[in-house]
């Protein structure tokens, strides 16, 4: 088998697996809702899925169905949240079809849609979307956190550009720090010094189970496609479409409240929510400044160029990784 055939399988092996993929420690949910989750109510988002959905409800027109493709949709546990929020707003003139290599879960993901009555609304279909998309006419791409895992990233890009028209778009949310998700050295040395702050209890790997006295930052690209070409993705975007909202956000922080070591923080300790709000200020002074690139992207993108909604100072060529 060449190298791409083996970790094909490996990737499909691990998501036909009846894996909690949404499972995080719960340190995660109060950086979560303390943060990023304040940033994106300053742009008129509550979270991630009403994103996506006050986008996809723009473009909802009377009379013209709007075709929507997930590409590495899984379990299709977003696009079902997307769907019955577009619902609840009355919009019923769409359909999404989700993407993903994994017939298990797909599989998984029609019994949801069944079992919620959308199958007017969500589809799927086995597809390997390094490939590019399935034949069709759609006006919106979705990625949701499936970006990172994609090898042929042109190829996948090319196509969307293909498909969407003048007037569709783009819509992201993904993970494009360093590849296998790495810290580049300049965020490698905020993440030493952030290390040195923790008890020795607290540098206990749950998820590679070792003890860490000293952080080892960890390659996840060595098996499957996870983070395969991360820090690729923002580049090649700006090369073929235009931003017109790119609300970014993070980078050490994610070793902290992430499953290898967020299970160690409690919301009932005072020290430990100090902890995470100190590493938090310094992520965020690091990337606001410059010395740091984020590592979380949420984004629509089209063909035509327009005003672009993003924070002070973090728009999406400042994002971009300055060595």
């Amino acid at each position: 088998m060449s190298e791409y055939a083996q970790r094909l399988e490996q990737e499909r092996a691990r998501f036909d697996a009846d894996l909690c993929v949404h499972d995080l420690p719960a340190i995660f949910h109060y950086w979560a809702n303390k943060y990023p989750r304040a940033m994106l109510n300053t742009h008129g988002y509550d979270n991630i899925v009403d994103f996506f959905v006050i986008e996809l409800a723009s473009l909802i027109t009377t009379g013209r169905p709007l075709r929507a493709v997930s590409v590495g949709a899984g379990d299709c546990a977003h696009e079902i949240d997307v769907a019955k929020g577009l619902l609840a707003r009355g919009l019923v003139d769409f359909s999404i079809l989700c993407l993903d290599i994994s017939e298990g879960a797909l599989g998984r993901a029609d019994e949801a849609i069944a079992m919620q009555g959308l199958e007017g609304h969500v589809a799927t279909q086995v597809h390997d979307f390094n490939q590019g998309l399935p034949e069709g006419e759609f006006e919106v791409v979705i990625a949701n956190q499936s970006l990172h895992h994609v090898v042929e990233l042109e190829r996948l890009f090319d196509s969307v550009v293909e498909r969407i028209g003048e007037n569709g778009c783009f819509l992201i949310s993904d993970t494009i720090g360093r590849n296998g998700h790495l810290r580049w050295p300049e965020a490698l040395a905020l993440v030493e010094q952030a290390w040195q702050w923790m008890p020795p209890r607290y540098r206990y790997n749950h998820r590679l189970q070792r003890q860490e006295d000293d952080f080892l930052d960890w390659d996840c690209s060595q098996e499957g496609f996870e983070g395969i070409r991360a820090q690729d993705i923002l580049p090649l975007l700006l090369e073929r479409l235009q931003p017109s909202v790119f609300l970014a956000w993070g980078n050490i922080i994610d070793v902290f409240i992430d499953r290898g070591f967020g299970h160690h923080f409690r919301q009932q300790s005072e020290w430990d929510l100090h902890f995470i709000d100190r590493v938090q200020a310094l992520d965020h002074a690091a990337i606001a400044s410059g010395q740091i690139s984020p590592t979380h992207m949420l984004a629509r993108f089209q063909k035509t160029a327009s005003r672009c909604v993003h924070d002070v100072g973090i728009g999406p060529h400042e994002a971009l990784r300055r060595p």
